[in-house]
């Protein structure tokens, strides 16, 4: 599979603190990935780098065979790069239409209005509420007004930054219901999570980032029952001690 991202021996920090050691990962066409780890690992360092928010110092950052590593976020934007960071990003004052209009400032075209109905067309709730203020809607509503205003610049890959951090569980499942329609669309995504167990059952692939580098990788659903990653971040019990002559288990992934 050709990489529609592809990050090899990143290095990059803050000031004089380097935060990523040397980290290697990948994102294929229409594809979600997932990285979890621990607070401090360097996940949200990782994406502002991609985005361009931080240059590197060491590596490269790759999108469809072009190098992206240093560009300016306006310009990674125009490449095809969105990115919704952790916490809201909508304008709470500003209504739910002008948040839309607001989301495709960087289109040059005439059209912005005609996609914007359209894109309200699929949210039949942000529709109702399109001249409300973006505050008075829930949490999951502006996850979703976020994502409909990603669709405005026909992303190529999307970076979400905790992106059910605080929502309750039935939301959190809309929000992956929404991530894999647009999948199922073309659009890939690159998910930083700390809700690890539903981020894992939604990947195709996952990465778990320790102390700025990759601890392990594979796919969503071998990273989800891997005993190690059980133990750290789902909450299981250490697996019972292997019987006498019982065949050694399997080595992590990745």
């Amino acid at each position: 599979m050709t990489e529609l991202l592809d990050v090899r021996d990143l290095h990059a920090g803050y000031d004089r603190r380097e935060v990523l050691r040397g980290v290697d990962v990948s994102v294929g066409p229409a594809e979600v990935v997932v990285m979890i780890g621990p607070n401090g690992a360097g996940k949200s360092t990782l994406l502002r780098t991609v985005f361009g928010f931080l240059r590197p110092t060491r590596g490269q950052v790759v999108l469809a065979g072009e190098p992206i590593g240093g560009l300016e976020p306006p310009e990674v934007l125009r490449r095809g790069v969105c990115y919704v960071m952790q916490g809201y990003s909508v304008l709470p004052n500003l209504s739910v239409y002008d948040n839309l209009l607001l989301g495709a400032y960087v289109r040059r075209d005439r059209r912005v209005r005609e996609d914007v109905e359209r894109v309200l067309d699929r949210f039949p709730v942000l529709r109702e509420r399109r001249r409300h203020p973006a505050r008075v809607l829930s949490g999951g509503e502006r996850r979703m007004l976020e994502l409909a205003r990603v669709l405005l610049l026909s992303p190529k890959l999307v970076l979400l930054d905790e992106p059910t951090l605080g929502l309750a569980p039935s939301v959190v499942d809309q929000v992956y219901g929404m991530v894999r329609e647009l999948r199922a669309q073309g659009i890939a995504f690159f998910v930083v999570e700390q809700n690890a167990r539903t981020a894992l059952r939604n990947a195709d692939r996952a990465y778990v980032l320790e102390q700025g580098r990759v601890r392990f990788e594979g796919r969503g659903e071998e990273i989800l029952h891997h005993p190690e990653v059980q133990r750290a971040y789902l909450g299981a019990a250490a697996s019972p001690p292997a019987a006498p002559g019982a065949p050694p288990p399997p080595p992590p992934p990745g």
